[in-house]
């Protein structure tokens, strides 16, 4: 007999467009928790009992999430399709607007407007706000030309369970765009056995010669969202990841 979780959320909509998210990634991988219901403020899912994560698990999270990215979105941006409502990651809003180019996404709308954010409010310092900005210019000028993939898009260690029967994925902010950032997520927060989830998704689907190279540039984004709602401290971090970043593009 399934066992149900009830989720309440924050904002009118925000469990519609988890809903929508856990749908449409579910429909390239039964690792993503099932949805029975959801109302404005609820959604009730598949509760998943847990289990100590194993490298056998993290194996197959990582096939699992290759055939997910492999599942395609119509543009870098879209949000699930048929949700018109807004979109979140966690409590903050974020926006989901269709966009050709991943950069132009990427810097738009999901780094500058948290690490601006941040900055108004004082937890992103003056100097690595420049940085930030300096970084995402560079992003802006490279030749980046990738195919949008159907994200996560939230993927941290906490979203990521390891139950009795295998890998659940929980918890999204799906869209389209670049895969490598799900995988930036994960090793930014810690994810256990990080390296057989690397191996398991790249046994589905290769990732280009020094991919990792590029890490950085795709944890702009979650280290500005914790720069703008978990202090300073992410700032800081944000930080030197930008000026990282910004050596690698620059670098090419």
């Amino acid at each position: 007999m399934t066992t149900l979780h009830v989720k309440h959320t924050h904002a009118p909509g925000a469990a519609g467009a988890e809903a929508a998210g856990l749908r449409w990634l579910r429909e390239a991988s039964d690792i993503v928790v099932d949805v029975h219901a959801v109302d404005d403020f609820s959604l009730s899912i598949t509760r998943i009992q847990p289990a100590h994560p194993t490298a056998e698990a993290a194996r197959r999270a990582g096939q699992e999430l290759a055939h997910i990215h492999d599942a395609g979105a119509e543009a870098h941006g879209c949000p699930p399709p048929g949700w018109e409502g807004p979109t979140f990651i966690g409590t903050q809003h974020q926006q989901c607007v269709p966009t050709r180019r991943w950069a132009t996404f990427y810097a738009e709308q999901r780094v500058a407007p948290f690490a601006r954010a941040a900055a108004e409010q004082g937890t992103l310092r003056p100097a690595d706000a420049a940085d930030v900005e300096r970084a995402l210019d560079a992003l802006l000028d490279a030749d980046w030309d990738v195919e949008p993939s159907r994200l996560h898009g939230d993927l941290w260690a906490g979203n990521l369970l390891f139950g009795e029967s295998g890998p659940a994925l929980i918890d999204p902010a799906a869209h389209g765009g670049h895969r490598e950032t799900d995988l930036a997520m994960l090793a930014l927060f810690g994810a256990p056995y990080l390296e057989e989830i690397r191996a398991g998704y790249e046994s589905v689907h290769p990732l280009p010669a020094g991919w990792l190279r590029f890490t950085c540039v795709h944890q702009l984004h979650p280290l500005a969202v914790h720069a703008l709602t978990h202090g300073p401290a992410y700032g800081v971090e944000l930080g030197e990841c930008a000026r990282q970043a910004l050596a690698v593009l620059r670098e090419g």
